[in-house]
């Protein structure tokens, strides 16, 4: 099968990666769903509850107690999927990456076509003027653990939370690549989290693999059930390209 894939990479020439939470679970970053994810975790509230623009309202301090402890990860690295869709872009055969994940990993390997369907950590606005602030700000201009601009304004992370709707252009700009490409890469997403999941109907083409470690029961095509992160190191080293040097 990962012959087949590398076929499929190599021939193509307008190739779009559509990535959830698995994509950068090797660089460090735990996902939602999995036995060992945020949702399977003890907190005084559910996470889908805390996640959400009622409770970042009505409970702005617990909020970002959560935020901060489990959403931000300073120090973790690109891991060899991030490296090798960035090396695609490179090479002219990637068009873009539509991702559901916040942590900015993707722009950090070098990938300048990125689609962030749930927004990133590394963007904050005030929530009344809609002034930018970077995460290394919010991180250093905390009051009792909440963050506020020079002039004591509310800041809020820029990602999508339970009860918000993505944001408009994002998504159609990423229904627009996923329509265009010829090969279509879903890769570490259970293909459960609506509506991003609905995108992959948009796609025109004849080739859609999914790579993923759990089996996606209701696609029958070529799918990959391997860590998503060797699988894309494999595929460098096929390419020529020395992965102890990138």
């Amino acid at each position: 099968m990962l012959t087949r894939l590398f076929e499929l990479i190599d021939k193509s020439q307008n190739i779009v990666f559509f990535g959830g939470a698995g994509v950068s679970t090797a660089s460090g970053i735990p996902d939602f769903r999995s036995t060992d994810g945020l949702y399977h975790l003890k907190y005084a509230y559910n996470p889908e509850t805390i996640l959400s623009n009622t409770f970042f309202n009505r409970k702005t301090k617990e909020f970002y107690e959560f935020y901060f402890d489990k959403m931000i990860y300073l120090d973790v690295l690109p891991n060899y999927c991030h490296k090798a869709l960035a090396y695609l872009e490179e090479k002219g055969k990637l068009k873009a990456v539509v991702t559901q994940n916040i942590d900015g990993l993707h722009q950090m390997a070098g990938s300048k076509r990125v689609y962030e369907l749930h927004g990133s950590v590394h963007r904050n606005y005030t929530v009344k003027t809609n002034r930018f602030y970077s995460l290394d700000y919010i991180l250093h201009n905390r009051k009792d653990g909440i963050p506020y601009s020079e002039d004591g304004e509310l800041i809020k992370p820029d990602v999508v939370l339970y009860e918000e709707p993505l944001n408009h252009k994002t998504l159609m700009d990423s229904v627009e690549v996923i329509r265009k490409a010829d090969l279509l890469i879903v890769g570490g997403t259970s293909l459960t989290v609506y509506p991003a999941s609905g995108l992959i109907n948009y796609f025109m083409g004849e080739n859609l693999v999914i790579i993923n470690k759990a089996r996606i029961p209701f696609y029958s095509g070529l799918q990959i059930n391997e860590d998503i992160n060797l699988v894309f190191k494999k595929y460098l080293e096929h390419a020529g390209v020395n992965t102890e040097l990138i």
